[in-house]
């Protein structure tokens, strides 16, 4: 006597195909752990580097703002200047650092031929980087003409 059913069942079929879920969740799991060894593979060599007295270099370039007034009087630091004395201050600034910028503020009144006096003084300083500071123009309204 056995016991169970009468009728015989087949067997379930085998699958003949790969479950590819388990597969992905392991790749994605291997993704996410080299994504957070990989920095710390990158700074592994650990060096302890010697102190000095120096200051930290700054990023930032440096530069030295020379406005013009509309009567053409220079002024270097809202100090008022000779042309003699603004070249001179302008070469001792580009001693103490050669890759100073000049930013030059001029009035829209001063004269071109006043602007180019100063652009002369300053590359004689030694300034080769002048940069021109202006205001934006206001937005014009719409349906204006230009």
């Amino acid at each position: 006597m056995s016991f169970g059913r009468l009728e015989s069942t087949a067997a379930p079929k085998p699958m003949s195909e790969i479950n590819m879920t388990p597969l992905v969740d392991v790749m994605l799991v291997l993704v996410v752990i080299f994504i957070i060894t990989a920095p710390l593979l990158a700074s592994s060599i650990k060096l302890d580097l010697p102190k000095t007295e120096a200051s930290a270099v700054d990023a930032a370039p440096k530069f030295v703002t020379v406005v013009v007034d509309k009567a053409g009087q220079s002024f270097l630091n809202d100090k008022a200047l000779t042309l003699a004395e603004l070249a001179a201050q302008l070469a001792q600034a580009a001693r103490l650092n050669p890759d100073l910028e000049l930013q030059l503020r001029a009035d829209s009144a001063v004269p071109y031929g006043r602007i180019v006096e100063l652009m002369g003084s300053a590359q004689k300083a030694g300034l080769n980087r002048i940069g021109f500071v202006t205001d934006p123009k206001p937005a014009a309204a719409p349906g204006a003409k230009p």
